[in-house]
């Protein structure tokens, strides 16, 4: 049955609404916008990737030098001299005096400039995590747009049944009242009717969750009237599997993701390893002492270069250094068994959605045969020819293959976008 429109009106969470609420108009490609513009999780992952972006700015700072200022007011007895506890000059004064200082690093041979290509290419992975995060948003998006086309499909099925179903026990009471048809008729009838109520009240409720998810995925929870549109069915997938599997293996933002982690390891490997070398830096400093006791300058100003050489540190340096490694080495694991996860993802994709093409065309046919069936144990039963089950069956028979065929072909659009998921398509 094609749909060129459905209409949805629903009631997330109660039978009617004491307020009307405005239609909303949808196409998948609207859907798509909407969830991209409102989702929480994509603003999420964009915050993410922005506050990642503010680290190698963090590392790069040691690079600049700092500079700050000191006022400083002692009140000491004359001559006092440190006892204990100090190494530098023990001497104390009376003294105020202010001044500033600066700091800058020379050279920690590559520690920091690995820390900061690290730290670069996290940033960069994390823009991976964001379109890993955007194409799970399309993908749940598209699975609740035809999910819920197929749920008023299935509801529209439901109510042409319990129409054509209430025209069969009108038929066949009458029948009664003339006494050609006896009651045990009536009562098939009845119950046939009753099943079809029953369906009835089920799409109905499916109808309601399926539009929930649909609002929810594009982050409009307080929504629930739309008009969906059909979508035109999506070409046909390639002959060769093995193209598809090229191209996720080329496109998929997870392995990216995973392979610019794999360089940020290398690089903090690299870093880590540089503990073990000098690290040069400059201070100096200068400023004024107004007021002080005369062993005490009235101005004063030094400049120093510091060489900092590590000699021993318990093996800290060693073990950092060997647990960098082992944890690049076992990103490099997860990238092969990333790779197995979305060979196999995307030939199970592959297989499912070319089985849902079949059932598209299988579905056809079965309708095709269930309403001509239908029609003959109609004419049979009219005549006499056959009892109340015979048609009762026909009846049950054509509902099942109107709901195959309704859902077969949202079931294979629904699975096509799994396959675009896979394969890094899904835009």
């Amino acid at each position: 049955m094609r749909l060129l429109s459905i209409l949805v009106v629903i009631s997330i969470g109660c039978a009617a609404q004491s307020q009307p609420q405005s239609t909303m108009q949808l196409t998948l490609a609207e859907a798509h916008r909407l969830a991209m513009q409102n989702n929480p999780l994509i603003s999420a992952s964009r915050l993410n990737a922005a506050a990642a972006y503010q680290v190698p700015l963090e590392l790069k700072s040691n690079f600049m030098p700092t500079l700050f200022g000191s006022l400083t007011g002692v009140g000491a007895d004359t001559g006092t001299r440190l006892a204990a506890g100090g190494l530098s000059n023990p001497a104390i004064y009376n003294r105020i005096g202010t001044g500033v200082s600066i700091n800058q690093l020379i050279s920690d041979f590559g520690r920091t400039s690995n820390l900061i290509a690290s730290a670069d290419l996290k940033a960069k992975a994390q823009d991976q995590t964001t379109e890993t995060t955007r194409a799970l948003i399309l993908l749940a998006t598209d699975r609740a747009y035809f999910s819920a086309l197929r749920a008023q499909a299935v509801l529209n099925v439901a109510q042409q049944t319990v129409k054509a179903r209430q025209l069969v026990v009108d038929q066949v009471t009458a029948l009664a009242g003339s006494k050609l048809k006896s009651q045990l008729d009536v009562s098939f009838a009845s119950v046939n009717l009753a099943t079809a109520n029953l369906l009835l009240s089920q799409a109905m409720n499916d109808v309601q969750a399926a539009m929930a998810d649909l609002a929810t995925a594009m982050g409009l929870p307080n929504e629930s009237t739309f008009i969906l549109h059909d979508e035109p069915l999506p070409p046909p997938l390639p002959v060769r599997i093995d193209e598809l599997v090229a191209q996720a293996l080329t496109d998929r933002p997870e392995l990216r993701d995973l392979k610019l982690q794999q360089g940020a390891a290398e690089k903090f490997v690299k870093a880590e390893r540089a503990l073990a070398y000098p690290s040069v830096s400059l201070s100096g400093t200068t400023g004024l002492a107004p007021a002080a006791q005369e062993q005490v300058a009235s101005r004063y100003g030094a400049v120093g270069v510091n060489l900092n050489i590590p000699i021993f540190n318990g093996g800290l340096y060693k073990a950092r250094t060997t647990e960098a490694e082992l944890r690049s080495r076992a990103v490099l694991q997860t990238i092969h068994d990333a790779e197995n996860r979305i060979k196999r993802d995307v030939r199970v994709a592959y297989l499912n959605s070319v089985a849902a093409l079949d059932r598209v065309g299988l579905t056809a046919e079965l309708l095709k045969q269930a309403d001509l069936a239908l029609s003959l144990a109609q004419s049979r039963y009219e005549l006499g020819l056959s009892s109340i089950v015979e048609l009762s069956q026909a009846q049950l028979n054509l509902t099942s293959a109107q709901i195959a065929n309704t859902a077969a072909k949202y079931e294979y659009q629904a699975t096509r976008s799994v396959v675009d998921f896979q394969t890094a398509a899904l835009k």
